[in-house]
């Protein structure tokens, strides 16, 4: 069974790329794509992903305040929150998010995907 993934972002350049690293990424399948937190929440509660990839700084609801809304509607909902941070930088309440994991965007590939979604449940997903 395949891992449907919602691929969040404000910017289209980072979404084809997701698309392409999702579709290469063995045991995973493109489930839908959001522009915008407002519409994360809503395609998340529209398809139910098993994965959501989702981008920090975006305009309007930021990934952080829409990763907590999925997760609150949806536990079983995995968040992995892509930015171009340091681990160091990131704002405080992205560990405290509801967030699995943080992968920054320039070590985003199928082999870090398929490591983080495998380690999901550790809690280490925090770590650089």
């Amino acid at each position: 069974m395949s891992v449907a993934v919602l691929v969040v972002d404000d910017q289209l350049p980072f979404r084809l790329a997701a698309r392409a690293v999702v579709s290469r990424a063995e045991g995973f399948e493109l489930a839908g794509e959001a522009a915008s937190g407002e519409e994360a929440i809503t395609k998340a509660a529209e398809l139910h992903p098993d994965l959501v990839l989702m981008d920090i700084n975006m305009p309007g609801m930021n990934g952080i305040e829409a990763t907590q809304q999925i997760v609150d509607a949806e536990p079983s909902t995995v968040v992995f929150l892509c930015s171009t941070y340091q681990l160091a930088d990131l704002p405080a309440d992205a560990v405290t998010s509801g967030a699995r994991a943080y992968l920054n965007k320039e070590e985003f590939a199928p082999d870090a995907l398929a490591t983080l979604w495998a380690a999901r449940n550790d809690g280490g997903g925090f770590r650089s």
